[in-house]
């Protein structure tokens, strides 16, 4: 018997979840909030089990494996700055959005209560408030570890992910007997780790049941509102980056009508919207781009790097989750924290394994760079299936812009005409 995909179940534990919360909390019939807190907290344990490991070897891989050769260098290159560039700008989408509708805010008072969130201390709320924008230099110190390997123990990530990113960078220097070696090793970590991921996100339903279940007993349907919120701005944020940002790149800068290219990629953005998938997406997208006019050697290239470092639309949903938890707790985040924020959705956005709901490993590693708890990740949730479908289809659609538009620069010749 064929086993229900991984989605379904997800969203049967969300439906279980509600009256297991409302019956079998505190007052309810039984109280099961232990096995709740059991459940949902085995599930964070394992996913700050695989953050180090998975980072470094995403990281790794993806710069390592850019090509060296005459031609390839150029196309990386342009690769990077377009893969950086797409993926600042839907992170500061995200970031203006949360600033102006504060969806963690709820009748002028910070949603702390109404979602149940658990107490921060009167010494790190100061901390925090603290961060002035002067401290903005520590944000670069920590990105240079004087122990890579007590950064990885402390979970400094900041600091592991510049290590990884230069790292593989010289692997590519090496020469072609050791460079082989190192190739092989790190790729190997990579597909354990993703495997390990894949593994851990098997007992999601479980995780998310404990986890929205024991909110659901606390808050009751009190944290629907707020979270609706959230879930609007995150659609908001994907929507423009979508219609507005890359749709602009793809006109301006690739001299391709986004009408068109959208109809082309229909089916791979379906593909990734039900998967939730830009690794299983991978053949849809390429059969796209290369209806498109994009040459293999392009497309070849281009894609598969995509698949593993650029993640817009996941960008954009984690620097709105640490914003929304941040705005929850009542926090005015300064201008230094806030750029703690957009750096951290940055680097950890090209670690993503492109998988479901992997970008929950990302925000762990931001809420805990910015000094607030793990566990508040529970909140998201609620809503974050139907919006890692949407998140996922941007990150496809951003990949295969980047093929259109770096191909067009290349000279080759696509299926739009000018203007």
């Amino acid at each position: 018997m064929k086993r229900l995909a991984l989605h379904w179940q997800i969203l049967i534990a969300l439906v279980i979840s509600i009256p297991l919360g409302l019956f079998f909390g505190k007052d309810g019939v039984i109280d099961l909030t232990g096995l709740m807190s059991f459940f949902g907290s085995l599930f964070l344990n394992a996913l700050k089990m695989i953050v180090v490991p998975l980072i470094v070897a995403a990281i790794i891989t993806g710069i390592s494996n850019i090509g060296s050769e005459k031609g390839f260098a150029r196309l990386g290159f342009k690769t990077i700055v377009y893969y950086l560039f797409t993926s600042l700008i839907a992170i500061l989408t995200g970031l203006i959005l949360v600033n102006i509708f504060k969806p963690g805010i709820v009748g002028g008072i910070p949603a702390s209560d109404i979602l149940a969130l658990a107490p921060l201390s009167a010494d790190k709320i100061d901390k925090i408030s603290g961060y002035e924008s002067r401290e903005i230099y520590n944000i670069f110190l920590r990105m240079v570890p004087p122990n890579v390997f007590k950064a990885a123990a402390d979970g400094q990530m900041l600091g592991l992910i510049t290590f990884s990113l230069i790292f593989g960078y010289f692997i590519r220097r090496l020469n072609q007997n050791y460079k082989t070696v190192q190739l092989n090793f790190w790729n190997g970590i990579y597909d354990i780790m993703i495997d390990i991921t894949d593994l851990v996100m098997r007992f999601a339903p479980l995780g998310v049941l404990g986890l929205v279940a024991l909110t659901v007993s606390e808050t009751g349907f009190d944290a629907i509102v707020p979270l609706l919120k959230f879930a609007a701005i995150v659609l908001i944020g994907l929507a423009i980056h979508l219609f507005v940002s890359t749709s602009l790149m793809l006109y301006t800068v690739g001299r391709i009508r986004p009408s068109l290219h959208l109809k082309t990629m229909f089916k791979a953005l379906l593909t990734a919207f039900s998967t939730s998938s830009s690794s299983a997406t991978l053949p849809e997208t390429i059969e796209g781009v290369t209806k498109a006019g994009v040459s293999k050697k392009v497309s070849s290239f281009v894609l598969p790097l995509g698949a593993t470092v650029n993640m817009d639309g996941t960008a954009l949903y984690e620097c709105v989750a640490a914003m929304f938890i941040a705005q929850a707790y009542g926090l005015d985040l300064s201008f230094g924290m806030q750029l703690t924020v957009v750096l951290i959705a940055l680097l950890t956005s090209i670690g993503v394994a492109g998988i479901p709901s992997a970008s929950l490993v990302a925000i762990v590693i931001i809420l805990k760079a910015i000094g607030l708890p793990e566990t508040a990740i529970g909140l998201i949730l609620v809503v974050d299936r139907p919006l890692d479908m949407c998140r996922t289809a941007i990150n496809v659609w951003s990949d295969s812009c980047g093929a259109a538009i770096i191909a067009a620069t290349e000279g080759e010749k696509l299926y739009v005409e000018n203007g």
